[in-house]
């Protein structure tokens, strides 16, 4: 790690954002922004915010994650998945400095059969998962020091998401109805902030050699493999152990009786031997990540059904 580096976190108030300036909160200057202060759809912002911050690191949590509505706004989800993540790189690679950009496993069509791999061809489904292809792919044009991390199911203690959303739910329900034909390995931003600060401090101590045997698409989940159904009976059965109340009834349904604007992928599970063989890194299976999770929202979350 460069010392005292500035460190530049784009999308600081979102789950991600919030646990990457924990996690990097002694790795030097921290430099938060999120859209109150500049709006990542308009290009020279995007510009001017990385000139004016001179930063060392460019973490880049930032995006438009609003997967049903993209459909009906397809120039705006480009302009921030795409337009913007080519500006970082490019200011990046101007600069030298290091970027960090996270992507999605809806950049696949979920056929496969097994966990998908960098190098399978992408295929999206739908608006968001287009758009964050072309994110990729612009970074990957420009080159430079970059690293984009593909995740999946992201969720945790801050911000919008289906832990947060199971829980209020399981509060306010007795029966809920869940998809229980997509498959995929939920991740936590609190793994996904940690494994990021291991990378980035090898990086910066010379572990790894350099950009050009480093540089490229990492896929960063954590282990194993659940349906939404089978998440949110976890979600339960641990608020119920953890807070007390009942658990509410679960039902699985097939995505075909849960209609939404954009067409989800059945098999989002992503395969992390690459990130392992180049950094040595693993993330914990998705259940005992989701334990630490919970863990951190003890003394935030009422009994479920109080």
């Amino acid at each position: 790690m460069i010392s005292r580096s500035r460190i530049l976190i784009l999308g600081s108030a979102g789950q991600l954002g919030t646990e990457l300036q924990r996690s990097f909160s002694t790795a030097g200057t921290i430099l938060a922004w999120d859209k109150e202060r500049f709006d990542l759809a308009n290009p020279e912002q995007v510009r001017e915010a990385v000139r004016e911050s001179a930063p060392d690191i460019i973490l880049n949590a930032s995006a438009y994650t609003a997967v049903d509505r993209a459909e009906s706004e397809p120039d705006l989800a480009m302009a921030v998945n795409a337009g913007a993540p080519k500006i970082l790189a490019e200011e990046a690679k101007r600069s030298g400095a290091l970027l960090v950009h996270y992507s999605t496993d809806y950049v696949f069509d979920g056929t496969k059969s097994g966990a998908w791999v960098e190098d399978d061809t992408p295929h999206p489904l739908n608006v968001y998962g287009a758009s964050k292809l072309a994110g990729e792919q612009a970074i990957a044009r420009v080159g430079g020091r970059y690293l984009i991390f593909r995740t999946s199911w992201v969720y945790g203690p801050h911000g919008k998401n289906f832990l947060l959303t199971m829980l209020r739910l399981g509060r306010e329900r007795d029966s809920l109805t869940v998809v229980d034909d997509q498959i995929g390995a939920p991740t936590t931003s609190i793994a996904l902030a940690d494994a990021s600060r291991t990378i980035v401090d090898g990086i910066g101590a010379g572990r790894f050699g350099d950009s050009d045997a480093w540089a490229g698409t990492y896929h960063m989940t954590c282990g194993g493999a659940v349906s939404w159904c089978g998440f949110a009976k976890a979600i339960f059965e641990r608020s119920q152990s953890r807070f007390g109340g009942k658990i509410p009834e679960v039902s699985p349904i097939p995505t075909s009786q849960y209609p939404t604007p954009a067409r989800r992928p059945h098999n989002s599970v992503l395969s992390n031997e690459k990130l392992f063989a180049r950094f040595g890194m693993k993330l914990a299976p998705w259940d005992d990540a989701l334990d630490a999770a919970m863990l951190r929202l003890q003394d935030d979350v009422p009994a479920a059904g109080a």
